[in-house]
């Protein structure tokens, strides 16, 4: 049996706790241990860009430690701890809350699997032990469902939820098998008022418990949610498209495809070696990690720098 955690970022009892509570209470009644968190009762400060995480990883002070002394490590235990997880956000200006956003900025670099992975190789070749090395629960195979709720009665406003909602899974290498977003919600006083989105809570439970019983990793990660996009990795079709080309990207995956009309539809096509690039992987998380210590970790210092930027300091204050 595993563990299934819940990350709510929706309002006390209302639709977003209790869509992920009636998942956690089917996964129960299988047999898992269940556990619920409210990130926003916690303190989590915003990301400031400072990068100390990811020196502290690559010089080997640290394992990811943040400068900030809040509420993260909760947030990080809850994480690791769970064998499945299942994160939920009202749906605000097309997108998940401020809040979701920070916790995604926050649980990024300090906690890519790849970053931590090399670190831990090294450092394990290098005699290191215990606290010295990082968290070996960051590399264990995780799963990950995505709920959005949304009170717009039309869909397209809530088109940015899923992929912004991805980036929490990025870096930390979750397995996404399922994701919903629900839309219309103002239709009804609370969701318990809508037996559709109930039941489709179920069928995300059933396939939690599914992926957890799986005997092989293959099997266990595999995509089971109920939409199919047009990218074979993450199973979205949110893509940036380049003008007077063939060519779209994966807003998500960051992979490169090909775009053919045939018979007035578009097919969609990524090479393997695209794929295997995705950020949803390990091969694209790897491919960032190398771009930011040979890039961000070593960039060329400006000369003077202090005063060039002495006639920026004030400038528009009153």
């Amino acid at each position: 049996m595993g563990k299934v955690v819940g990350f709510s970022w929706g309002r006390k009892m209302s639709n977003t706790d209790v869509m992920i509570k009636d998942i956690l209470l089917k996964c129960e009644a299988a047999g898992h241990e269940i556990a619920f968190i409210r990130p926003d009762d916690l303190e989590i400060k915003p990301c400031t860009g400072c990068c100390a995480c990811v020196g502290g990883i690559m010089s080997g002070r640290n394992n990811g430690s943040c400068i900030f002394k809040d509420d993260l490590h909760i947030l990080e235990e809850a994480w690791y701890s769970a064998d499945a997880v299942i994160v939920g956000s009202p749906v605000y200006e097309t997108s998940p809350s401020g809040t979701f956003k920070n916790f995604c900025d926050r649980m990024g670099p300090s906690h890519d699997v790849s970053f931590l992975k090399e670190a831990y190789d090294e450092r394990k070749a290098a005699g290191k032990t215990g606290a010295e090395l990082p968290d070996e629960r960051a590399f264990k195979t995780r799963i990950g469902c995505i709920l959005g709720v949304g009170g717009a009665m039309t869909k397209n406003w809530t088109v940015m939820t899923k992929p912004i909602m991805y980036e929490c899974m990025m870096s930390s290498g979750v397995n996404v098998i399922d994701a919903h977003v629900y839309y219309g919600a103002m239709e009804v006083e609370h969701v318990l008022g809508n037996p559709k989105q109930m039941e489709r809570m179920g069928r995300m439970a059933d396939n939690i418990i599914a992926a957890l019983a799986a005997e092989d990793e293959a099997e266990k990660t595999k995509w089971r949610g109920e939409e199919e996009g047009a990218c074979p990795v993450c199973h979205q079709s949110v893509f940036e498209v380049f003008p007077g080309s063939d060519k779209v990207e994966c807003c998500i995956c960051g992979i490169e495809g090909k775009i053919e009309i045939t018979d007035g539809k578009a097919c969609y096509t990524f090479s393997e070696k695209e794929q295997n690039r995705s950020r949803m992987r390990y091969g694209g998380k790897l491919e960032h990690s190398n771009e930011i210590k040979h890039g961000a970790m070593t960039q060329r210092r400006v000369e003077n720098l202090k005063e060039l930027k002495e006639k920026y300091l004030h400038v528009g204050e009153r």
